[in-house]
């Protein structure tokens, strides 16, 4: 089952995050299961076809769904992206731990235009000058689309919002590539353009906790459940 959330949106301009005496508020961060597109490395944001779990996708969400990550301590919310293949991800979790899936429209993956479906060795060939615009400049469109500039601040808010919403618990937040490299890169007080120099594998887990200094990360790009 799923429940809309209000989303990004709803902050105010007013939007105070926790206090620094207030205990943090846990995200992990699980990126989605593989689609039929991910061992291919094709891109795949959110103007595309939104492409649902592959069998393997499947099996990889059904695997961090009993992740000892999540039976370690209680999870309170499950939260995800609106793509499908991240609710699907987030629905293995949310059924294990008896919890409804919230949406966060905030989490999506960037709109790829022209790039959606494409290898970057075929973007190379078919779009270079735009390539190299996007590899320099983190506020240059991807695929005449969206910026990764424009990504990493709305997935702060995201993640911002939820923080606020849910002080002091843990929550699963299920999201794509670029989202979760950006709320990475921003904890580390690193630049946006960093995600290129980041990996991040179908259905990992990383973990930020949120407080009133800030985002501090604890994980990334754990595999281990998948082994």
């Amino acid at each position: 089952m799923t429940t809309p959330s209000s989303g990004p949106a709803a902050a105010t301009a007013g939007y105070s995050g926790p206090a620094e005496s207030d205990p943090p508020t846990t995200l992990l961060l699980l990126r989605h299961g593989e689609t039929v597109l991910t061992p291919h490395r094709r891109f795949s944001g959110s103007g595309g076809t939104d492409p649902e779990l592959s069998a393997t996708g499947r099996g990889q969400a059904a695997r961090a769904a009993a992740s000892a990550l999540l039976a370690q301590a209680p999870v309170h919310a499950v939260v995800s992206s609106p793509l499908r293949r991240c609710r699907q991800t987030a629905q293995a979790a949310a059924d294990l731990l008896g919890l409804d899936v919230e949406i966060a429209d905030g989490l999506r993956e960037a709109d790829f235009g022209e790039w959606e479906g494409l290898t970057l060795d075929e973007i190379r060939a078919r779009h270079p000058a735009d390539l190299r615009a996007w590899r320099e400049s983190a506020a240059a469109p991807t695929g005449a689309a969206e910026s990764l500039t424009a990504v990493a601040e709305r997935a702060a808010l995201a993640g911002a919002v939820l923080a606020a919403r849910h002080p002091g618990r843990r929550l699963l937040v299920v999201s794509h590539v670029t989202p979760i490299k950006a709320l990475i890169a921003r904890a580390l007080a690193a630049p946006v353009a960093a995600v290129h120099a980041m990996e991040l594998s179908p259905a990992s887990f990383s973990a930020l906790s949120h407080t009133g200094r800030g985002a501090t990360m604890h994980l990334y790009n754990d595999t281990s459940h998948l082994r």
